[in-house]
């Protein structure tokens, strides 16, 4: 039985990248790892910490709701949940120790403006592709409109 594992933030996203992967697959172990976003650090002014840790439980759990029927429909499938404490790359490499054969999967939706955290340590951190060619428009922009 295969092994994959699948860091997830969104669900709607990662639906739609596992599709492909689960229509008339043999059966597979799944282990589905919840990214949730981060708070911002002003939120600690506001919230405590185990009020935080609530907030992530139920994002999760959420998560797992709508992610879970569709795995487990696949016959002989298993689904195995876990919530991610950052950095991804330690929860990669303890999936790794524990399971020898593991195949990570981002499935991870892309934050606009935002660097994505990498899984492991040979992927480099991804940078988003738009902020240079985004910022230069936009000056681009306003000196022409005060320009006018």
């Amino acid at each position: 039985m295969e092994t994959i594992a699948v860091f997830v933030n969104d669900a709607r996203y990662a639906q739609h990248l596992l599709a492909p992967l689960l229509q008339g697959a043999p059966p597979t172990h799944w282990i589905v790892v919840a990214c949730a976003p981060r708070l911002t650090r002003h939120i600690g002014r506001w919230v405590s910490s185990r009020a935080r840790e609530q907030w992530r439980e139920r994002w999760a759990a959420e998560l797992f709701a709508q992610l879970e029927p569709e795995i487990k429909a696949q016959h002989g499938s298993r689904v195995e949940k876990i919530l991610a404490k950052r950095p991804l790359v330690a929860v990669s490499s303890r999936l790794k120790a524990r399971l020898a054969e593991v195949r990570l999967l981002d499935a991870r939706m892309p934050r606009w403006g935002k660097p994505e955290e990498p899984l492991t340590d040979a992927q480099p951190a991804l940078q988003p592709q738009w902020a240079g060619p985004l910022a230069v428009t936009t000056g681009l922009s306003a000196m022409l409109a005060l320009v006018d």
